[in-house]
């Protein structure tokens, strides 16, 4: 499905006002790395299950019994995003381009690599970090039939795969969407590590907040008209006959009505729109513009983080051209599920099209408390434990 935004030529400039900045301070950042470090010595490689291994019961045994011990400054970084925009840009994480070694041709070698001991290269040491961060942030997770389940998915361009709207693209835009639209179990967070950006690929961010529709285009694109079909990165031939419609836009449980809590649910690419009669694609291509119109770009350097609210923004990225030459972009991905923030009750019913999370860690007790204070409960629904 192709999609329906045209391939932008400019975007808006960067400032602090157009998406949140925060820090890390050099000791929180050093802990992180420090402590994913030891973890990753004192555990024993697992050779004949790379693919699961960072869903290792040791591993997520230490993880979860050692967050704590983080300062509170790396816990403060990681909240939520509070601006308007969505999302926010976490700096000074240490790392260093010596270190990280040769950027995978795609997610498959780099999933080899992070196995072979005597590789040069911290990828499986930034892997762990990766998860302390967002274990310290909410609920990290995985999907059963995306990159083999890992919980920390590689983003890297792959050779012939630059037209598709997949992480593995590159000189396409990779069109403004929700992560994972698709699926009642979707991440409430997403955090997007970056370990190569030499040429400042920028990864785009728009915040449905921002946005300016009438009445008449909310009122229309609440109404549950289209399904959302799921990405190539799962696979293809999904049966549409048993798609769910869904709404695009909603407002958060208990706010009704009020623009600062209205949340999003949006994938262009994967939008049968030919399927809706003309009103709706009319309001449909009105928030298409307008997320295009408010878009702002993070061109992410080594060590930094792009925390997004996937229910407030969707993200994309500007095309480039790769290299292919182990030099080109390299960004590592994690979803993260916050327990007290409950999906509506409508989506309970929707099947996902098959798709199962992986999901190892239980909330930690404070994440529990601040669940069972907003009424939320465990709708994990079709969940595999590892």
């Amino acid at each position: 499905m192709k999609s329906v935004l045209s391939e932008r030529k400019t975007l808006h400039p960067p400032s602090i006002e157009d998406i949140e900045h925060r820090e890390l301070p050099e000791t929180a950042g050093r802990a992180v790395r420090d402590l994913a470090a030891e973890i990753a010595f004192t555990l024993a490689p697992a050779p004949d299950d790379t693919a699961r291994a960072l869903a290792d019961p040791a591993l997520i045994a230490q993880i979860t019994a050692r967050v704590p011990e983080l300062p509170a400054a790396v816990r403060h970084a990681v909240r939520p995003p509070t601006g308007a925009a969505g999302a926010c840009v976490l700096r000074r994480l240490p790392l260093r381009d010596d270190e990280i070694g040769p950027t995978p041709p795609d997610w498959q070698t780099a999933t080899a690599w992070t196995a072979e001991p005597d590789r040069p290269g911290c990828s499986a040491e930034l892997d762990i970090a990766m998860l302390l961060l967002a274990a310290a942030a909410g609920e990290p997770f995985g999907w059963a039939g995306q990159q083999d389940g890992r919980l920390v998915n590689n983003i890297v361009p792959a050779a012939g795969h630059e037209l598709e709207q997949s992480g593995a693209s590159s000189t396409v835009l990779l069109s403004p969407h929700t992560e994972d639209a698709f699926h009642p179990m979707r991440a409430n967070l997403l955090l997007l590590g970056c370990l190569r950006n030499p040429d400042r690929v920028g990864t785009t961010v728009s915040s449905v907040r921002r946005v300016e529709l009438t009445a008449a285009e909310q009122e229309t694109l609440r109404t549950p008209t289209l399904p959302i079909l799921p990405d190539v990165s799962y696979g293809s031939g999904f049966d549409r006959a048993t798609a769910v419609p869904v709404p695009t836009l909603w407002c958060e449980p208990g706010h009704e009505g009020e623009a600062e809590a209205l949340t999003v649910r949006f994938d262009p690419a994967y939008t049968p729109h030919d399927d809706a009669g003309p009103a709706y694609r009319a309001a449909y291509r009105r928030l298409t513009d307008e997320l295009e119109r408010v878009c702002v770009p993070a061109c992410l350097e080594p060590g930094e983080l792009l925390l997004v609210d996937n229910d407030v923004a969707v993200h994309g990225r500007v095309p480039f051209v790769a290299r292919y030459d182990g030099t080109d972009r390299w960004l590592k991905r994690v979803n993260i599920r916050l327990p007290e923030r409950p999906r509506r009750a409508a989506e309970s019913g929707e099947n996902g099209y098959g798709q199962r999370i992986i999901a190892p860690f239980a909330p930690l007790p404070a994440q529990r408390a601040r669940a069972e204070r907003n009424g939320a409960v465990d709708d994990r629904g079709s969940v595999e434990h590892t």
